[in-house]
């Protein structure tokens, strides 16, 4: 009876709930969550000119009018999660300026530089998806921001190739389809944006890791992620809007600091998920993935193999918060 599964109780759920809130304190969320905010605000303009400058070589690909369609769909995606001051006098001319460029400065320096700037904040959310559950010494800090620059060019490239059938594909099946089907895609739309959301953070959670976890393990901490940074959003919109109907604002610093009050909010969502994630693997332990078995089945294998990873110093057994994991004999993989 010893290898039944543990079922989630109260008392586990409260054991959780107060992990995760005791790990986020430990682990400074509010320091992290503005430090993952502030390279979130600066990488901005770098990640808008990776896009949109490729963007100006594929979308002519999909129409004459595309480049355009993308251009505005982006600006009423950002009306969706940020408030009117921030979209009209930050986001709207950046995205703007740079499509009337983006030709010239895709072939520049300056295009290579945005990429390594423009993955700063993409090295701010892996740095913390991998401190909530302490492996941060099982990577090289090179090696990490190194990571985070080929996941954002690997992001960058499905950015530039789904864009436009996202864009061009709905409204070429509303064109074909009735009156009423066509309102499910327009009232579909913010299900989906959120649904993407979602998506996205899941893929963050599991490629940051050092030693992943399973999948299915990684959508809880992705559903409180997501609900926070909408939640927060929303009242974020709800306050700024507020406050400035009572004619107290903070002049020509109102909206600079507003963008960087949705950017804190977004590493704060994304890091508070991580820590729920943690603290539910250290109650119910998760056991390896198939690639990490199939690694140690290869390895158990091969003499050749073993040597190397032992010269190597797996991290693997190095790490307290995952060794459990490992005490199972290696067999083939299921």
């Amino acid at each position: 009876m010893s290898d039944q599964t543990v079922k989630p109780s109260r008392h586990h759920l409260w054991r959780i709930t107060l992990r995760t809130l005791g790990k986020s304190w430990d682990d400074s969320i509010f320091a992290e969550s503005a430090q993952a905010g502030f390279w979130s605000a600066l990488s901005t303009p770098p990640l808008l000119l990776g896009m949109l400058g490729s963007l100006a070589y594929v979308a002519p690909l999909f129409g004459p009018d595309a480049l355009h369609s993308i251009e505005k769909s982006a600006i009423s995606a950002a009306h969706s999660l940020f408030s009117s001051s921030v979209v009209n006098e930050i986001i709207e001319p950046t995205v703007r300026d740079i499509t009337a460029h983006a030709r010239g400065e895709v072939v520049s320096l300056g295009f290579l530089l945005s990429l390594w700037a423009g993955s700063s904040a993409i090295s701010a959310f892996v740095d913390s998806v991998v401190e909530a559950h302490d492996q941060t010494p099982l990577r090289h800090p090179v090696r990490q921001r190194l990571f985070a620059l080929f996941l954002y060019v690997v992001g960058l490239v499905c950015a530039v190739v789904a864009a436009p059938v996202l864009v061009v594909g709905p409204r070429t099946v509303s064109e074909h389809i009735p009156y009423a089907l066509a309102n499910v895609l327009r009232y579909g739309y913010y299900p989906a944006l959120v649904l993407g959301l979602m998506t996205g953070v899941v893929i963050l959670y599991r490629v940051s890791l050092p030693e992943p976890l399973p999948t299915h393990r990684l959508v809880l901490g992705a559903i409180l992620a997501t609900a926070v940074f909408v939640i927060a959003t929303l009242g974020l919109r709800v306050y700024l809007r507020w406050i400035t109907s009572t004619g107290y604002t903070y002049g020509a610093l109102s909206t600079p600091i507003a963008f960087l009050l949705f950017a804190f909010f977004g590493g704060f969502a994304i890091m508070l998920g991580a820590e729920l994630n943690a603290a539910i693997q250290e109650e119910f332990p998760a056991p390896r993935t198939h690639a990490h078995r199939l690694r140690k089945w290869l390895i158990s294998r091969s003499p050749t193999l073993k040597r190397t990873a032992e010269a190597l110093s797996n991290p693997v057994t190095t790490n307290p918060a995952t060794r459990e994991r490992d005490v199972e004999p290696a067999g083939p993989p299921t």
